[in-house]
């Protein structure tokens, strides 16, 4: 590496060897992800993982992935940049354990307009934090510089996940009927989504974001920038309690677009609006710009990250795992015959 520089490249934007500081400030993060099955150390050409299929009859990947959007603005003018990749990894493994698959490993990938070693190093702590809130490896990444088509203080993390099933443990949603219960998995708050509505609503550019805020009790940055929560190791204790015919992963599009992708035709998931628990972030939200409550319960997850649909006999165990695993979730309504697929009453 000591012989790895080029002036030209240097003269263009590109600081190869901040790349390599970079690395290196990171590999103790990393490391902190490492469980059974990762083969390949930080550094190689491709990220290695030998899966334990033990007791497996056909094991199936399930693979996500995702970005965390433009919630990442707020993390730049605030200047705190190791909570976002908690994000990340959340928007891709809530994702795939609604399939019923326990995430693997994780790649990562940042764009940045300045690498700057500690800033990126920053950024690959908040990964590693969510991997291991995960239970899942971060075994491989890339950092790439764009000087010229990004500013000097911007960046883009985006990132990839496999998980591992068998096929006769995927949910499936046909098995569903009337009377299921409906569970609701809390969010921390506003999670990774409607945030261009969010930076628009509360002038974001143009705000003091480390004020506190009386109604909040804390600073609004501080507020947005709460990380998503990671339901992976919640739901996989459900899975093995209870039985599950459906799991929704409350993102953009809120309530009305992705609780519907886990119900069935001819059913509906009637939600309890009274049972609902709304932080208070969602109405100063929504009183600043007149939001109908269609529209926030159509964009925001409204205080529920994630929904999980059990069969009434297993309703209480699921529940009882949940609570044992440190996630509150309560009832939230009920299946009932219908063509509408979610209905809040």
């Amino acid at each position: 590496m000591m012989n790895s520089h080029s002036a030209a490249y240097a003269a263009a934007g590109v600081d190869i060897e901040a790349g390599y500081q970079g690395v290196k400030l990171m590999k103790e993060h990393i490391r902190r992800t490492f469980i059974p099955g990762v083969v390949s150390d930080i550094g190689g050409f491709g990220g290695m993982f030998a899966p334990d299929l033990s007791g497996m009859k056909a094991p199936v990947l399930v693979s996500g992935t995702d970005g965390v959007g433009t919630k990442q603005r707020i993390a730049q003018l605030m200047g705190i940049h190791d909570t976002v990749g908690i994000d990340c990894v959340a928007m891709c493994a809530n994702d795939i354990v609604c399939c019923g698959a326990k995430p693997l490993f994780f790649l990562d990938y940042i764009a940045i307009g300045k690498n700057i070693p500690e800033k990126v190093a920053s950024l690959v702590s908040g990964v590693a934090e969510g991997c291991v809130r995960a239970g899942c490896a971060l075994i491989g990444g890339e950092t790439a510089e764009h000087p010229g088509t990004m500013a000097a203080d911007e960046y883009d993390l985006a990132g990839f996940c496999v998980g591992l099933v068998d096929r006769d443990d995927i949910l499936d949603k046909a098995e569903m009927r009337a009377g299921d219960i409906v569970l609701a998995l809390p969010s921390s708050g506003l999670h990774s989504n409607g945030y261009s509505l969010v930076r628009k609503v509360f002038d974001v550019e143009h705000t003091d974001l480390g004020k506190v805020w009386d109604e909040l009790g804390k600073p609004l940055g501080e507020v947005l920038l709460t990380p998503t929560e990671i339901y992976v190791k919640p739901v996989l204790a459900a899975l093995k309690a209870s039985l599950i015919h459906g799991i929704s992963h409350i993102t953009g599009g809120g309530f009305y677009e992705n609780i519907p992708r886990s119900v069935p035709d001819g059913f509906c998931a009637r939600i309890d609006r009274s049972a609902i628990r709304t932080p208070q972030i969602f109405s100063i939200l929504q009183k600043r710009a007149q939001i109908s409550e269609h529209d926030m319960f159509n964009t925001f997850n409204m205080g529920v990250g994630m929904t999980m649909i059990v069969t009434p006999d297993t309703a209480d165990a699921a529940l009882e795992a949940l609570h044992e695993a440190g996630c509150r979730a309560y009832v939230l309504g009920e299946i009932t015959e219908g063509e509408d697929k979610v209905a809040i009453c």
